[in-house]
């Protein structure tokens, strides 16, 4: 089962921490959002997303993964809510310390 939070992607009861990002990337349609990983642990394969890494253990080159999620993706809304409830917890955080 698949649930997106406002602090990452929850798969099969499992959170996997992250933070999501919209904004304006070559080579994809506008409202394009990515979602990083917050730790090196690799998202699990799931069907609609892919992740992305570049990863080269041979020469200590490390990423984190993430996942570009276009407006024509299944998931898409899913993601806009998420993003909205991130956005919105940051606003209260920040409200917080000053």
């Amino acid at each position: 089962m698949l649930k997106f939070m406002w602090n990452g992607i929850k798969v099969d009861g499992e959170l996997y921490k992250a933070w999501y990002f919209q904004g304006k990337l070559v080579n994809y349609p506008e409202g394009t959002f990515t979602i990083y990983a917050r730790e090196y642990e690799r998202f699990p394969k799931t069907d609609g997303l892919n992740a992305e890494n570049g990863a080269d253990t041979m020469t200590d080159y490390f990423e984190k993964d993430r996942i570009r999620v276009t407006p024509d993706n299944k998931y898409y809304s899913d993601i806009v809510e998420s993003f909205k409830k991130q956005e919105a917890h940051r606003q209260r955080r920040f409200n917080k310390v000053a």
